[in-house]
């Protein structure tokens, strides 16, 4: 929100500076982003005209002699055709930097002859796109005085960030209400409009709605006879000074107004419109030519103003080009109406639509002051543009009840800290517009019209707060826990870091992706469920919610890819959607490795060869990842299983499902299906996983949280070697179970090192060799206790796996 300096004091009787004034905004919660002092109007200065030679080498330029108020007369080479004798105008000394062009000036050199700075057009200086000529000033003008003081250019324009809850101060006259109230000023008050009325509006307006909530009020008024030609300077400065272009009297008289009171305004050229005006919800597939040269297509999900022939204005967004207004409008429709916010917020989106009317209606504005914004607007119109007015047509508004709101004054110090008085409050309060009634300690505040963010009593709280000072709570330090090193993370935020730490510590690069895909992307994965499809998506192609990390980390991987980084590996731990209810958010840590990105290294190096890098990543690289997140998150690695296979989107031979117990799934790894990159458009070795952070257990209890004694045998460990011939469907894993089972305190490893099928096995076989690691506890064993643990694999491994030891 930008105004300026005099602009702001219209409204506000104060003598503070800018710097007071902007430090004030910032304290009641009006947050001044930038401000503008104009000093680069500073150094242009009002010079006359003393000679104006024709240029030697040029038909067109002049040399002129330039009285700058300073000094001897400055040589200039100018172009303009209206250069001459006695002209005034403003100059600009070389150094100089001129807006309107971008440029510093330097002693120029043109056709031979030397320029010591230019006279400037109004385009040079921003002030209109006017550069036919350079600027005539009365021959009263002082020279050698600033031309931008003379002019009103040195308004200084200040820049507040306002956040959606303060409707109230998209117009200037509430941000001087908001100062006025903290003291800084007193508001001023504005005579109500008055002017002659003479007969009827003849357009007759018709709300045919289903849902009176999406036009609450329409005010008409016709004005005859009107001149539409420039609006007057002092309109035009400010607007240009905030960003808008002037355009007639007519339109910048409704853009001032939305600035001024926060009430936007929309004219109709009265001689294009046809018949009666009603408002109604568009009809499938209509279209509008709006005043931005685009043409929109409708539905009824947007409220539309029409005439006999048509839609005319898109209500509280923005107006069509076919009844606006020019040089030949002669009488005027003056429209004042209020919508409902939450269908100009929709339709604006869907339509891409962003106006200045959109962003007040759609936050909410004053709707008491409907009807005393089109009396405003009348009087300015006559004012600038002449004509007759007629009566007004008002339909639909029934006029505001006021909210109330219980407001006990302890709250204030409940909440804030701040120790405020009773009356202190009620003083705020009633100087910003609320009518406080009751005594005691609780009472009935009445909000006003303008502030419909105002719901309850902590709004209330917010307002004393800011007007009181928010720089009066002093710091306090935060309460220490009662025990030390007391537990501050939750489970699930512990595990997050550490599922995160031990992926970057693989190499893995963290990514951020969208929690939108597509619906086709949402489906391929499992998802595309219409309970998770969002109501208003920023892009068609971000319709669904996310069912798993996959698909967004995929498309990263081959965007990197496609700009030469084949060997990506990333990561990103965040939440998939299961269905629309809390507990269907869950937390997953997934990762992609793509190409040679495995942990030996990528690329295809001699050095990385040697450590077995460089070959394309496969599932065992997934499976490596998935068990170094379970591990970091502290579960028992030796009960998990793994059984093979996965969801449809992984390659049926070369996935696997990682389980706690018989039920719970912890995850899924495994390279994926071609057809699932082929419907994602991907391409390369792929290899990827998911853990489902949130269905690990929550970890025991334990008595304290001293770590126990590390105790080491010092006994030699032992490695025996075992090949057993198996079905082919026997998983190795399940060879690693039975064996780790046949003595939990003696078997303290299984590694599987090779696995052999040939026609000597016979039909249907393979041997698999595992490698069993056996620590002595108590005493060195000796061959019979050897015998006796042999015998016990091999009979464990036979009942669970049907195997026998290969001969």
């Amino acid at each position: 929100m930008k105004f300026t300096l005099s602009w702001l004091k219209d409204h506000l009787e104060t003598d503070a500076p800018l710097n007071e004034i902007c430090k004030r905004l910032t304290e009641i919660g009006l947050e001044v982003e930038d401000v503008d002092d104009k000093a680069a109007f500073k150094h242009f200065v009002i010079a006359k005209i003393l000679s104006a030679e024709k240029h030697p080498q040029a038909d067109r330029l002049k040399v002129l002699s330039v009285d700058t108020g300073k000094g001897a007369p400055v040589q200039v080479v100018c172009g303009a055709p209206n250069a001459r004798v006695g002209l005034i105008g403003a100059f600009a000394a070389p150094g100089t930097y001129v807006p309107g062009i971008d440029v510093t000036l330097a002693v120029g050199n043109i056709r031979g002859v030397e320029s010591h700075g230019m006279m400037c057009s109004e385009r040079e200086l921003q002030i209109s796109d006017s550069h036919d000529g350079i600027i005539e000033l009365p021959e009263d003008a002082p020279v050698g005085q600033s031309y931008a003081a003379y002019a009103h250019l040195d308004d200084p324009v200040i820049e507040i960030n306002l956040t959606p809850n303060r409707p109230d101060c998209t117009s200037i006259h509430g941000i001087a209400r908001d100062l006025a109230a903290s003291g800084l000023g007193t508001l001023k008050t504005r005579p109500a409009p008055s002017f002659a009325v003479e007969g009827e509006t003849p357009v007759k307006v018709t709300l045919d709605l289903d849902d009176e909530k999406l036009c609450p009020g329409f005010a008409l008024r016709l004005v005859r006879g009107v001149k539409n030609g420039p609006s007057p300077n002092w309109m035009q400065q400010r607007l240009l000074a905030i960003g808008l272009r002037p355009i007639n009297a007519l339109v910048d008289i409704t853009n001032y107004m939305t600035f001024d009171q926060g009430r936007p305004m929309h004219v109709f050229d009265a001689a294009k419109v046809t018949g009666n005006l009603t408002v109604r919800r568009a009809k499938e597939g209509e279209t509008v030519l709006a005043l931005d040269q685009r043409e929109y297509k409708l539905g009824p999900n947007n409220v539309v103003i029409a005439d006999d022939n048509g839609i005319e204005s898109i209500g509280g967004i923005m107006g069509g080009e076919h009844s606006g207004c020019d040089e030949n409008t002669t009488d005027v429709l003056i429209e004042s109406a209020l919508w409902d916010p939450m269908n100009i917020a929709k339709s604006g989106r869907a339509l891409g639509i962003i106006t200045d009317a959109r962003y007040r209606f759609e936050r909410g504005v004053d709707p008491e002051y409907m009807i005393p914004g089109l009396e405003r607007t009348t009087e300015l119109v006559l004012e600038l543009c002449g004509g007759t007015a007629a009566k007004a047509d008002i339909v639909g508004y029934k006029g505001y009840e006021p909210k109330i709101v219980d407001f006990p004054f302890s709250e204030v110090k409940r909440l804030t800290g701040l120790e405020v008085s009773s009356e202190e409050s009620v003083e705020i309060l009633m100087r910003l517009g609320f009518k406080v009634s009751g005594s005691g300690e609780r009472v009935s505040v009445a909000v006003p019209s303008w502030r419909p963010d105002i719901d309850g009593k902590a709004d209330l709280v917010e307002e004393v707060m800011r007007i009181h000072g928010v720089d009066n709570i002093k710091p306090a330090p935060l309460e220490s826990h009662a025990a030390v090193n007391g537990k501050i993370l939750t489970t699930l935020q512990i595990r997050t870091r550490s599922a995160k730490r031990a992926l970057a510590s693989r190499g893995m690069l963290e990514a951020v992706t969208w929690s939108f895909i597509s619906e086709d992307q949402a489906k391929l994965f499992g998802g595309g469920s219409p309970a998770l499809k969002l109501a208003n998506p920023i892009a068609a192609d971000m319709s669904d919610m996310r069912p798993s990390l996959l698909p967004g980390l995929l498309s990263a991987a081959q965007r990197n890819a496609d700009r030469g980084y084949g060997d990506v590996a990333i990561f990103e731990v965040s939440g998939t959607y299961e269905n629309d209810r809390p507990e269907g958010q869950r937390r997953v840590a997934g990762g992609v490795r793509r190409g040679t990105a495995s942990l030996a290294g990528a690329g295809r190096m001699w050095l990385n060869a040697a450590k077995g890098g460089g070959k394309p990543v496969d599932v065992f690289d997934a499976k490596a990842d998935a068990l170094a997140v379970i591990e970091a998150c502290g579960l028992p690695m030796g009960n998990i299983q793994i059984e093979q296979g996965g969801p449809d989107w992984y390659h049926p031979g070369r996935s696997g499902t990682i389980k706690m117990g018989p039920k719970i799934i912890l995850g899924y790894f495994g390279e994926f299906h071609p057809s699932t990159l082929e419907a994602l458009d991907v391409s390369g070795a792929l290899c990827g996983f998911e853990v489902y952070i949130d269905a690990m257990a929550e970890p025991k209890k334990k008595a304290t949280r001293t770590k126990p004694a590390l105790e080491l045998s010092p006994f030699q460990a032992v490695k025996r070697d075992f090949a057993f011939v198996v079905d082919k469907s026997v998983e190795a894993g399940a060879i690693i179970k039975a064996a780790s089972a046949a003595d939990r305190k003696l078997v303290t490893g299984v590694n599987v090192f090779d696995v052999f099928e040939g026609p000597s096995l016979g039909e249907g076989k393979k041997s698999v060799a595992i490698e069993v690691q056996i620590q002595p506890v108590e005493r060195t064993l000796t061959d019979d206790d050897f015998e006796v643990l042999t015998e016990k694999i091999v009979a464990s491994v036979t009942k669970f796996t049907g195997g026998v030891l290969r001969a």
